[in-house]
């Protein structure tokens, strides 16, 4: 199972493979921006520090080098993160 590290945090979490990464952070607690929850506006961008991410589908919202959309994305390798303030 990868495990998900939150950047300023010292909260690991398992992914259990069945929710994207928004829903897996916010079950844990973890405040994210968000509002179409399925990849067209960008609100959830977050930084990926490290690790690899896949896509369930390709956002439409863009996304620069470095960050991801967690509500439409899950890791593929263990992954830290960083979340935006």
């Amino acid at each position: 199972m990868p495990k998900v590290q939150v950047n300023n945090s010292d909260t690991e979490l398992e992914y259990d493979n069945q929710d994207n990464l928004l829903t897996v952070l916010e079950q844990a607690k973890f405040s994210v921006h968000y509002q179409c929850r399925e990849g067209y506006c960008g609100a959830c961008r977050c930084r990926l520090v490290s690790g690899d991410i896949k896509y369930l589908q390709e956002p439409l919202a863009f996304v620069r080098q470095g960050e991801f959309l967690p509500c439409c994305s899950i890791p593929i390798s263990d992954i830290t993160i960083e979340l935006p303030d």
